[in-house]
């Protein structure tokens, strides 16, 4: 009858959530729900309900239940979970699931319980809950049980994370509740300071993600994009470069690297010595915007690589904590 038990890993993150099992990603949909405001009922999920974003009438409502890493709405958190995992196990009459959440690091203990609380309202038999880093070391294969450093930067819509690992437990994490929302509003802020125009949220996020990086590229990319004139309110088609982009995300950049060297600094320098070798493994959605990776390496003096599974490995890590409770126990919590 165990056997018959699904085991699942899933990162509930601010934008997407992932489901794994073993090694399969079994969902990876928007953390987006469109909901009736007066019955409170969950009508759309996912990428279907990201795309009714800004296009709704006012009975509806689109709303990210997820607020940087954590549960801003626990009803609808746990709607949607209970209808994820049933759309994965089917009917959950005498084998319900295992589930492996993952949540940032350094939260409050208020905070992981009602993530604890809303997988149980989600029909599992058991919730354990991982830290987000640890579940994305354990995701890529890096080698943490031995005593040497290993370190995870997971840079997500809602958060920056960065944390030093050994021996199967984390030995030093920082948590920003900023990420690539945060530089979305500051691509916003610095166009309607720059060309006069006011951009929404999804244009921002195209910009990033097509022409836009962290350090100035040999290859600038143009975009023209529409937006509203900030002093007629009209619409207006504004050309822009990857130059543009790049100095409105400078201010997160720097974010992140204070962030990792408050880590840093309070980890034993014999690890931080295993780091400087090793370098450091980047992973989450913030790692798709071009050139990070030699902006961290150049800021931080220490090789900073994009693993192959930058979006899944968290909930890979997850799914493959479940088979591990026993060495991880000190890291884990149910």
């Amino acid at each position: 009858m165990a056997g018959m038990t699904r085991e699942l890993g899933i990162d509930l993150g601010t934008a997407f959530t992932v489901m794994a099992e073993s090694h399969d990603i079994l969902l990876h949909e928007p953390t987006t729900v469109a909901i009736l405001v007066d019955e409170w009922k969950m009508i759309e999920w996912g990428q279907a309900a990201k795309d009714m974003f800004g296009r709704v009438p006012d009975d509806i409502e689109v709303v990210n239940p997820i607020n940087h890493g954590v549960i801003a709405e626990y009803e609808i958190t746990e709607n949607l979970l209970r209808y994820l995992v049933q759309k994965i196990c089917g009917p959950m009459v005498l084998f319900r699931p295992k589930l492996m959440i993952t949540v940032p690091c350094n939260i409050t203990s208020v905070e992981s319980r009602a993530v604890h609380e809303a997988g149980i309202g989600a029909g599992s038999r058991e919730v354990y809950l991982i830290q987000q880093p640890l579940a994305a070391a354990l995701g890529i294969d890096l080698p943490i049980a031995p005593p040497s450093g290993n370190m995870v930067i997971c840079l997500g819509a809602g958060t920056n994370q960065a944390a030093v690992m050994a021996m199967n437990s984390v030995i030093s994490s920082e948590m920003d509740r900023t990420g690539g929302q945060t530089m979305d509003e500051d691509i916003i802020s610095h166009i309607r300071k720059q060309y006069g125009v006011i951009l929404g949220k999804s244009t921002a996020e195209l910009l990033k993600m097509r022409i836009g990086a962290a350090v100035k590229e040999e290859e600038s990319l143009h975009m023209e994009v529409q937006g509203q004139d900030q002093v007629s309110g009209l619409p207006r088609t504004v050309a822009l470069s990857t130059e543009d982009i790049v100095d409105a995300v400078q201010n997160s950049l720097e974010s992140i690297v204070n962030l990792v060297k408050r880590v840093l600094e309070k980890t034993p320098p014999e690890l931080v010595s295993d780091i400087m070798d090793r370098g450091v493994a980047l992973c989450g959605g913030g790692t798709q915007l071009r050139g990070v990776d030699r902006y961290l390496t150049r800021k931080l003096g220490i090789p900073a690589f994009l693993v192959d599974n930058p979006t899944t490995c968290t909930a890979e890590g997850a799914a493959k904590a479940l088979n591990m409770l026993d060495s991880l126990k000190r890291a884990i919590q149910q």
